[in-house]
């Protein structure tokens, strides 16, 4: 009788380091949430340790130190730990993580969650502890349940260690029915892929199966299932201790695959107990099941490039190690540079002589073997995976041709599509060799020849401006849902221009127009606003349509007139600065945005005909105030009231011819009277129709007398 042993059996990765974590740490004030992994020996073991087993995280006191097992936990579990300042190890499996990150991931896209697995599987209950909106799970192809899947937006993920076959068919089912958009993540664990491809096969060509593993294990009873379907006597043991070598005796052939929390020592204890019957044990992979069954007709070893075999350590040397190949009748060098290894030492594997090895055929014709390269591939593969399920990858582009860019990423190469690199046409494609590209693949090539991946630039870029016009447009409602006419907010002054300041008002970008940064008016914004201070603002119109909100500054500032009437008093003497002139007076400037009128009247003792013969603009002057109305925004100045009165001739005695002396404080050539009125009423009606200075009629006569 052979025994085949499926290469992928016992602990994987991930029940692994949980069950290391668990016999490792210190056990004191320790819990584990749930049973560690589906086996009793190793549940006995950990409780033994002094470990308590509990299924709520209620049941932990604060501050002590709570296991999280490989199935995983769901958000709530690590916030109450938080909060509780208790102690997590997490020993969730990586590939339990991913699918609780993509689940994590999905919130808030409106989309109902499906998830393929039991229900009540502690890892399925982990996973829908990550999601927040509707969920479903769906265990059979054929739940009744999935035609009310029909207008739904679906997300699809799957139990890691769920049955491939049967994931395949739900989505199938999904997809003949749902109208809208299904979005499937294929995260079934790669060991989990490879137990099952295992057991199709061997149970495919073996007379019987042994399957070993908890009754409770999910994914033992998915190999279970596999092997009852393709071979007629299949044993299931939930451990090695039930197995009993006399029954599988009478069979030719018989396969052996083990769950994922089954030990590896249970594969000893049934091999010891294969000792009373005659049997030759074969270690084998799916990929080597054709190669057995050919090599048990005919004995004869046909390696093939790329082939993954098993062998065993016979001997090492300085130039590396001796190993055996199952039908190979002599040893085969597998050199040093090909040993997966920090450092080479012939006496480290000169102590491992008899243990077996997984190597590749890298060439046949002398036969090549390699270790090494196998963790590349499988690494290069699980990227691959990843990248097939819509995982983001960088490449440096080394090249272009007349099509577009091209790259390579370990021994794929790869393609960018120019209509792929960016959102619009690229002309110069040899300006992107030796750029970094971020990329998504539209199609994953593999053959026995060529490995290549088309991907592209462009959707990333798109994603990321569909998100950010999104997030925009959101923040834009939020900002107009908010903000009203006459509101008084606080912005930041971000830039300028020679017609306004743009200003951040929670964000969004509002213009204070020049017009409205000052009472007195301004040449330039910076004036009055400093870039990057912030500063109260009063909201003047809202244009939600145009999205487009004007500011006022000076709204909020006072105006010069409002505090005119604290500073100044009738018969105050004020000095400002002439700023214009019009022919019935000029406009002095008492202070920024305060001007008082002085009435032609008012500049000089003397008579003027214009007041340019007398100031000029800019000049400073002196000057008392006569009439000062804040309400009215005006002020009457009057020069001439601080200026010294003229000297007056007193008249002589009359002539002998009956005439009067010359009056020498009279203008020699002064007009007519009559023309003279005429002038200063002019004068006055042109000043007081322009709605601007505040002299009575009594004041111009007054000064009429007094000239």
């Amino acid at each position: 009788m052979k025994l085949f042993v499926a290469k992928n059996s016992g602990f994987c990765k991930g029940v692994k380091s949980a069950v290391e974590t668990a016999m490792n740490i210190d056990p004191v004030n320790t819990f584990l949430l749930g049973e560690l992994i589906h086996n009793e020996l190793i549940n006995d073991a950990v409780r033994a340790r002094g470990i308590v087993t509990v299924e709520s995280v209620s049941d932990v006191p604060d501050g002590a130190t709570l296991i999280i097992r490989s199935h995983g936990a769901g958000r709530k579990v690590f916030g109450e730990c938080e909060r509780r300042n208790i102690r997590v190890v997490d020993c969730t499996c990586p590939f339990v993580k991913r699918t609780q990150d993509i689940i994590d991931g999905l919130n808030g896209t409106g989309k109902t969650l499906v998830v393929a697995g039991e229900s009540p599987h502690p890892e399925v209950v982990g996973l829908l502890g990550w999601f927040e909106g509707e969920t479903v799970v769906i265990n059979d192809p054929d739940d009744q349940r999935i035609s009310a899947l029909s207008e739904k937006n679906l997300a699809i993920v799957s139990q890691t260690t769920f049955s491939e076959e049967k994931f395949n068919k739900i989505i199938k089912n999904i997809a003949k029915v749902c109208k809208k958009t299904v979005e499937v993540f294929k995260t079934i664990c790669y060991t989990t892929k490879e137990r099952q491809r295992e057991a199709e096969r061997l149970s495919s060509v073996c007379d019987a199966m042994l399957v070993i593993g908890g009754l409770n294990s999910s994914n033992t009873n998915k190999l279970y299932d596999i092997c009852k379907r393709n071979c007629g006597h299949v044993f299931r043991y939930a451990d090695s201790g039930e197995f009993e070598a006399e029954k599988i005796k009478k069979f030719k052939n018989v396969g052996l695959v083990l769950g994922a929390s089954t030990p590896d020592t249970q594969t000893q204890e049934v091999l010891f107990k294969m000792d009373s019957i005659d049997t030759e044990v074969k270690a084998t992979t799916m990929n080597e099941m054709d190669e057995v069954v050919a090599q048990m007709d005919n004995g004869q070893s046909k390696l093939k490039r790329g082939q993954l075999v098993t062998a065993i350590i016979s001997s090492a040397s300085d130039e590396g190690v001796a190993v055996l190949l199952p039908f190979f009748k002599k040893e085969i060098l597998l050199e040093k540079s090909e040993i997966e290894c920090e450092e080479y030492k012939k006496e480290d594997f000169a102590a491992k002589v008899g243990d077996e090895i997984e190597l590749m055929v890298v060439s046949t014709n002398p036969v090549k073997l390699s270790q090494k390269i196998i963790a590349q591939i499988k690494e290069e593969e699980g990227k691959m995976q990843a990248i097939s399920d819509g995982e983001e990858f960088s490449v440096v582009c080394t090249g272009f041709n007349k099509g577009g860019l091209v790259s390579s990423m370990g021994t794929y190469s790869v393609f960018v599509p120019a209509k792929e690199i960016r959102m619009g046409y690229v002309k110069e494609l040899d300006k992107y060799v030796g750029k970094k590209l971020r990329l998504k693949a539209l199609e994953i090539k593999k053959s026995d020849r060529k490995k290549e991946i088309i991907a592209s630039q462009r959707v990333i870029l798109e994603e990321e401006k569909n998100a950010r016009d999104a997030a925009k447009a959101e923040k834009e409602a939020e900002f107009f849902a908010n903000i009203h006419v006459d509101d008084v907010v606080e912005g930041k002054v971000e830039r300028v221009t020679n017609f306004g300041a743009f200003v951040s008002v929670n964000g969004f970008d509002c213009l204070a127009h020049i017009s409205d940064l000052s009472w007195s008016g301004v040449k330039n914004v910076t004036d009055v606003l400093e870039i990057g201070k912030k500063y109260d603002f009063i909201i003047l119109k809202v244009d939600e349509e145009n999205k487009k909100v004007s500011i006022g500054y000076k709204q909020l500032q006072p105006q010069p007139w409002d505090l005119v009437a604290e500073k100044y008093a009738t018969g105050d003497t004020v000095h400002g600065k002439v700023v214009r002139i019009v022919p019935f007076g000029a406009f002095v400037e008492i202070e920024n945005g305060v001007d008082g009128l002085v009435h032609v009247s008012q500049i000089s003792h003397e008579w003027l005909e214009n007041p340019t013969s007398v100031l000029t603009i800019g000049e400073e002057v002196d000057a008392k105030i006569l009439v000062l109305d804040p309400a009215n925004k005006k002020m009457t100045l009057s020069i001439k009231a601080l200026l010294p009165e003229p000297e007056v001739t007193k008249v002589r005695p009359r002539r002998e011819d009956g005439g009067r002396e010359e009056r020498s404080d009279r203008p020699r050539n002064r007009k007519p009277r009559a023309a003279s009125r005429d002038r200063e009423e002019d004068d006055f009606r042109e000043w007081t129709e322009g709605g601007v200075g505040g002299a009575s009629i009594a004041e111009m006569l007054q000064n009429k007398n007094d000239n």
